[in-house]
């Protein structure tokens, strides 16, 4: 089973595009989301026997407490990295909101990419393939990635088999935590955006 989890919040989650820029921490309510994502994860009787986290500043924080409480290491992965939003990095949502090209983010992301940066596809093609090689690398375990809104969406996405121009339907809030787990029949999702107690992961 692989658990997906979102970084907590920073002091800009919801204000700026912030990408792949570097030097974004959590804010003190993203520190505290992460210590309670810990504790959530430690309800499960089987715990997870590895913690991944995309290179950058805010997942590797949430996935600190993480691992602390399950006495492993993070390890870090390119692969788990938020989307490369280009030109659009750093920009606020508000100003993006008003870009005749919003429209196309929301509603058919599959053909658009960021002024010098990543398409939608490449980052759900990246993503998804990141994930399935961990999970086939601890087959039969439950293994934790800590990645961004976008790259989790777009890995829900195309495990259920849904058109990519779907995936903006989803919701992923900062510290949730979606469950996947991945059979010889395929992958089912288990649970989407749960932000509360995962102890009916027990019976998957």
């Amino acid at each position: 089973m692989v658990l997906l989890v979102r970084h907590g919040k920073t002091p800009s989650t919801g204000k700026i595009l912030p990408g792949r820029a570097p030097g974004l921490h959590l804010s003190d309510e993203g520190t505290a989301q992460a210590i309670g994502a810990a504790e959530r994860i430690l309800e499960l009787p089987k715990k997870p026997s590895a913690v991944y986290a995309s290179p950058l500043e805010r997942t590797r924080e949430t996935a600190r407490p993480i691992a602390k409480a399950l006495g492993v290491k993070v390890v870090t992965s390119r692969g788990l990295l938020e989307c490369d939003f280009g030109d659009w990095t750093g920009k606020t949502l508000n100003s993006l909101a008003k870009k005749k090209e919003w429209a196309q983010v929301q509603r058919t992301p599959s053909s658009f990419r960021f002024p010098g940066g990543e398409s939608f596809t490449e980052m759900t093609t990246r993503a998804y393939d990141t994930v399935i090689d961990l999970a086939q690398a601890h087959r039969g375990k439950t293994i934790v990635v800590v990645s961004h809104a976008d790259p989790i969406k777009a890995i829900l996405q195309t495990a259920i088999g849904a058109p990519l121009d779907l995936f903006q339907r989803l919701t992923v809030a900062p510290c949730s935590i979606s469950a996947l787990l991945f059979t010889d029949a395929g992958p089912h999702v288990l649970s989407v955006n749960s932000t509360g107690s995962l102890k009916e992961l027990a019976l998957a």
